[in-house]
């Protein structure tokens, strides 16, 4: 049997992770709990539809870092979104967010391995270096 791709390792994962209906806000406590300045980005959010963007941007995150050419597009966007003419997401708060949810997904994993956080930590990364190139 052929060994799983990093991009199979971390949809698996977050597929555990957001069938639990706790992850989500389970992150979004931590992250927001992080730093007043992380809190105040998020002062007027609808959570609602930020926890339905987030579960969706995970699943982008796998597609664009393989080359999918609509989720590279949508990436693109959330990156013209979150630069400094716009939401202004500087770039050391995405080291937060990263470890944020790689220590969330962690504890609502429950097949949670060293080659799934690589994994996370690969596909996320990727795509984080795109969001700040274009900060």
């Amino acid at each position: 049997m052929d060994e799983p791709t990093p991009k199979d390792l971390f949809l698996r994962s977050v597929r555990r992770c957001v069938g639990n209906d706790a992850f989500i806000p389970a992150f979004y406590e931590r992250f927001l709990g992080s730093s007043d300045e992380i809190r105040e980005k998020f002062l007027f959010t609808n959570f609602d539809k930020q926890n339905e963007m987030l579960a969706r941007s995970l699943e982008l995150c796998a597609g664009a870092t393989a080359g999918e050419t609509e989720s590279l597009a949508e990436i693109s966007e959330r990156a013209t979104t979150h630069d400094r003419n716009h939401l202004n997401i500087e770039p050391p708060l995405y080291d937060i967010w990263l470890e944020t949810i790689i220590e969330t997904a962690s504890e609502f994993d429950d097949q949670w391995t060293e080659s799934t956080e690589a994994a996370w930590r690969r596909i996320l990364g990727h795509v984080i270096h795109h969001m700040i190139r274009e900060y």
